[in-house]
């Protein structure tokens, strides 16, 4: 049975990207996730990236808009044409080299394949529907676009192995109901499975209930 990748970014709107920051990488992550957005996700992220930048499920660009000065040129790609839009503005044309609409259950176009020094995947996989075993074909295809020497590196919030607070048990509930999430079996370890079948080195810190990532020499 095909799965729904659409669910997980229809929530995406002009509206609720204006409120996406506010919500998400202050008041959810925060107090929900526990995980801090500046002291942990923005470092991780700015610790990681390279010259020629490849990010995937935008939001609403806060990580490159934040690190801008570090870019060269940077890509992105998502299923939300509203996120892409987003990003784009956040960041500014004399950077962003394309913006691909673009489902990463399907490879990507063959002109990227090998192209990148890095790529960014900030709390994309718990939107991704089906199993960690399911994610694994978009992470085949992600990690086609990078070069050898690559990394790939991210956060994705977990929902098996760790312990939610009451907040964040209640937003786990919406968000997997309504199909923005599809994370209740995802683990620390099915993550290090999912990444070691494509990457020889693959590091995992958890920080609250979120798994900040990052995977090295591909197979």
């Amino acid at each position: 049975m095909a799965l729904n990748t659409k669910d997980g970014t229809k929530i995406y709107t002009p509206l609720s990207l204006k409120l996406y920051d506010w919500w998400v990488l202050e008041i959810s992550n925060r107090y929900a996730w526990r995980c801090n957005t500046h002291r942990f996700l923005l470092s991780h992220f700015k610790k990681n990236i390279r010259a020629n930048h490849l990010d995937i499920g935008v939001g609403t660009g806060f990580y490159p808009k934040m690190v801008r000065e570090q870019i060269n040129q940077i890509s992105f790609v998502d299923l939300n044409p509203h996120s892409l839009s987003y990003a784009r503005k956040s960041i500014g044309d004399n950077k962003i080299k394309q913006c691909v609409l673009h489902d990463i259950f399907n490879p990507l176009p063959k002109d990227m394949n090998g192209t990148f020094d890095s790529i960014s995947l900030f709390y994309l996989l718990h939107c991704l529907p089906g199993t960690m075993q399911d994610k694994k074909t978009a992470i085949q295809h992600i990690a086609a676009a990078l070069k050898p020497d690559g990394v790939l590196y991210g956060a994705t919030i977990l929902g098996k192995g760790i312990q939610h607070n009451t907040f964040g048990r209640k937003l786990m509930q919406v968000y997997n109901k309504k199909g923005i999430f599809s994370n209740y079996h995802d683990s620390s370890e099915s993550l290090q499975e999912a990444l070691s079948a494509f990457f020889v080195d693959v590091n995992i810190q958890v920080e609250g209930v979120v798994a900040i990532f990052s995977a090295k020499n591909k197979i």
